[in-house]
């Protein structure tokens, strides 16, 4: 069995509702409404009543809203229609006008009908051509009229000006925009390109600035340049050092050759070589057994522990099953027993104080005014509907009250109007060929006219046009004759540039060779002389050597003596001189510089000796 849990709110909330009892134009507010009995007195009694099947839970209900049929219509319905013979209606004039095609009539569709109105009040006042003395009249009412057709044609024309220069303007709006946006974009991408350059520029700066910084640390830690030796002890105590972490700028790569170490084996890469390595294998290795150990057969706390826990596992499963079962739990229904819907009880009859006789002849004087007040309003509605449809009810009283005399009179109308009507048309006929050729004369020649002009416009249009493009022409040839002038300036700079930086290289690689040139032959020529200055002293100092050998073995003490004194004379002696020499020259200078101190210093005390004395005579001049 399945039972429908309602709510008072949302869906349900209808059931439990009711509608109030209001009387049928109730035309004063009663203070209170009494709820009618359910017990209808004319009903037999309720042993005689027949068995009714019960009440059903919902119910249709009718309802009349404000709107109307025509409102939820995608397009008006349009009915067909007959006229009298004889008549013409005003709407029909309006006939080419449809739904969204000048319906639902606008402020134009509004100032055309009046402008038809006026025409054909204009038309039934027009003189007849049976006169000759109206035609000037009715010349000058044609001209007239013309000329006011005229003017509200060229009013048109001026609001399609308008209209088209408003879209033209929103035109050249959008193109604005876009070229806008267009060049903010180009702006854009060239200041992000710009951004990046600038930014690399600044990374290769922050690099070498780097760079510059360790190579003045390094600098100012070996500052008198002296090498050291290579402190292994350190190197192998310092986790921080070039051994365990090598600095990839010194030139240490920690991952090359690293393709030297790949094992490249056939039983790994293929795999018909894993399949022959798996047949290796044993059993045990690519089906495992396993043996789950039973807690039945310990011994000690462990099986104790484990029968707990399961335990609390179980009572906690059986807790939550129990609260979801409760919260699902749905009240099955009495199976033989149906719910008795009892009418509410009646409210106890309130008590209302009975009025004078005065104020109810006064209550039902002011409901008895307030009926005429309101049935006087609906007759002033009604007679105001009435005067604003006068012309159409006009129109349904002349083609419905027409009596069969009347028709006959109507009908000797219509002929003799007829008649009337077919000399003014033969009349009008003559006077509109008349009038036809003329105009057509008339529209040859302003024709011929507006034909020559028109042309003569487009010429002078074209050949502005022309000039303008052949302008733009021009300032483009400047505008590239200047930007390739630039070019090539900028070129021929740059080519000069590029000369004088190669003819500079030149003479420099011409200076080194010659420089590198002289260098060799000066060095050849220095070792040769050297060679040949050594070979010379060589064999000078053996030719002296021999000679002093041969003296030394046939001299005697005399001789010997001789020679001591001669190299005292020739060594000892001139540094005795040079040293008195030297005494008497500072001398002579140490006098000449006391005779130049005296003079100066003489020179300078009298200048001071001025200046005190001026500057203690000052104040009294």
């Amino acid at each position: 069995a399945v039972v429908s849990t309602q709510s008072t709110g949302g869906g349900d909330r209808y059931k439990f509702s009711r509608r109030p009892i209001i009387p049928f134009l109730q035309q004063v507010p009663p203070d209170v409404l009494l709820q009618t009995t359910r017990v209808d007195p004319l009903m037999p009694p309720t042993e005689q009543q027949q068995s009714h099947p019960p009440t059903p839970r919902t119910w249709s209900v009718g309802v009349q809203t404000i709107y109307r049929e025509s409102g939820a219509q995608t397009e008006p319905y349009t009915p067909e229609y007959v006229t009298e013979k004889g008549t013409i209606p005003e709407l029909l004039t309006l006939a080419s006008l449809s739904y969204n095609r000048g319906l639902p009539a606008g402020l134009a569709e509004v100032e055309m009908i009046e402008r038809a109105r006026e025409k054909r009040t204009w038309e039934q006042s027009m003189p007849g051509l049976d006169d000759l003395n109206n035609l000037p009249k009715r010349r000058a009412m044609m001209e007239e009229l013309e000329r006011k057709e005229w003017v509200i044609r060229e009013k048109e024309i001026e609001k399609l000006q308008q209209v088209r220069l408003q879209v033209l303007k929103q035109i050249l709006d959008k193109r604005e925009n876009d070229n806008n946006k267009t060049n903010t974009e180009r702006l854009n991408a060239i200041w992000s390109k710009k951004q990046v350059t600038k930014e690399g520029k600044f990374k290769k700066m922050r690099m070498e600035n780097i760079k510059s910084l360790r190579k003045l640390t390094e600098k100012r830690e070996n500052v008198e340049g002296k090498l050291s030796r290579r402190d292994v002890v350190n190197d192998y105590s310092s986790f921080a050092s070039q051994v365990y972490a090598p600095q990839t700028r010194v030139g240490v790569f920690l991952d090359r050759g690293s393709e030297l170490y790949n094992v490249k084996n056939r039983y790994l890469n293929t795999y018909e070589g894993l399949l022959e390595l798996e047949s290796f294998l044993p059993d045990y290795v690519t089906q495992p057994r396993i043996k789950i150990p039973s807690l039945a057969t310990g011994k000690g706390g462990a099986q104790k522990r484990f029968k707990k826990r399961q335990r609390e596992l179980e009572d906690t499963a059986e807790l939550i099953r129990v609260e979801k079962e409760a919260q699902f739990e749905v009240k099955a229904p009495p199976r033989f027993l149906q719910k008795v819907v009892r009418p509410p009880p009646r409210p106890p009859t309130p008590s209302v104080e009975v009025p004078s006789e005065e104020e109810e002849n006064r209550d039902l004087a002011v409901i008895f005014l307030q009926q005429i007040l309101r049935g006087r309003a609906v007759q002033n509605m009604m007679q105001e509907g009435k005067e604003k449809r006068m012309e159409l009810i006009d129109e349904l009283r002349s083609t419905e009250a027409l009596k069969p005399e009347e028709e006959k009179i109507i009908k000797e109308q219509k002929k003799e109007a007829r008649g009337t009507q077919r000399k003014q048309r033969m009349m009008q006929h003559k006077n509109e060929l008349a009038h036809e050729i003329l105009e057509g004369m008339a529209g040859r020649s302003v024709g011929q006219m507006a034909d020559f002009l028109s042309k003569e416009l487009v010429r002078l249009q074209e050949e502005q046009r022309i000039h303008a493009f052949a302008l733009l022409a021009e300032r483009k040839r400047r505008m590239q004759e200047a930007e390739e002038s630039g070019w090539r300036q900028v070129e021929e700079r740059r080519r000069l540039e590029e000369d004088e930086i190669w003819r500079q290289m030149v003479n420099c690689h011409q200076g080194t060779m010659d420089s590198y040139l002289e260098e060799i032959i000066t060095r050849s020529v220095s070792k040769t002389a050297d060679e040949q200055a050594r070979a010379e002293i060589h064999a000078k100092a053996e030719k002296i050597n021999e000679i002093a050998y041969d003296i030394e073995s046939r001299r005697d003490r005399l001789q010997s003596e001789d020679i001591v004194a001669a190299l005292v004379y020739s060594f000892l002696l001139p540094e005795v001189e040079k040293e008195t020499l030297r005494e008497e020259v500072k001398k002579e200078q140490r006098r000449h510089i006391l005779a130049a101190h005296s003079v100066i210093h003489g020179q300078s005390a009298e200048i001071e000796r001025e200046r005190s004395s001026s500057s203690g005579t000052g104040p009294e001049s």
